[in-house]
């Protein structure tokens, strides 16, 4: 799983002004709606609001990874978002959040398209020195390069 071949222009986020949670996931899935991976936007937030209900996905290390399984997706998508502000994410830790992962991956491919992308991610994020990077870097395609060489 190529993690960065999933991030557009539209869906990096550099910075993302903070807001509550729901803006947050909000103005990510405008991005992931302009790229083409997610075909209804209200039919999405809702869903991932419904798993996020059901547990929060404040990581740790100031990082969230929200995802929903959805037909409001058309194909994977992935939004990533360094946030203006630390915001309050209900994180199993209790750190507020900087950087958010928002995963999109259609109903019908639930099983394991959502699981090889959070793996991904959670093998990296534990590492203080790809967090500083994520946090660190310049431009929207220094985040890519980053992910594209995890």
């Amino acid at each position: 799983m190529n993690i960065h071949e999933l991030l557009t222009e539209e869906t990096i986020f550099l910075p993302l002004e903070t807001g509550t949670k729901d803006t947050i996931i909000t103005q990510m899935t405008a991005g992931l709606k302009l790229s083409g991976s997610v075909t209804d936007a209200e039919q999405y937030v809702r869903d991932v609001l419904i798993r996020e209900a059901t547990g929060s996905t404040g990581i740790g290390f100031g990082v969230a990874i929200p995802h929903g399984k959805s037909v409001g997706v058309a194909k994977p998508g992935l939004a990533l978002a360094r946030l203006s502000e630390p915001t309050d994410w209900d994180s199993l830790d209790g750190t507020p959040v900087s950087i958010v992962f928002l995963i999109a991956v259609p109903q019908e491919n639930v099983g394991n398209e959502h699981l090889k992308i959070l793996v991904a991610l959670s093998r990296k994020l534990i590492h203080d020195e790809f967090r500083e990077s994520l946090l660190n870097a310049g431009s929207k395609q220094e985040l890519i390069d980053i992910l594209k060489n995890m």
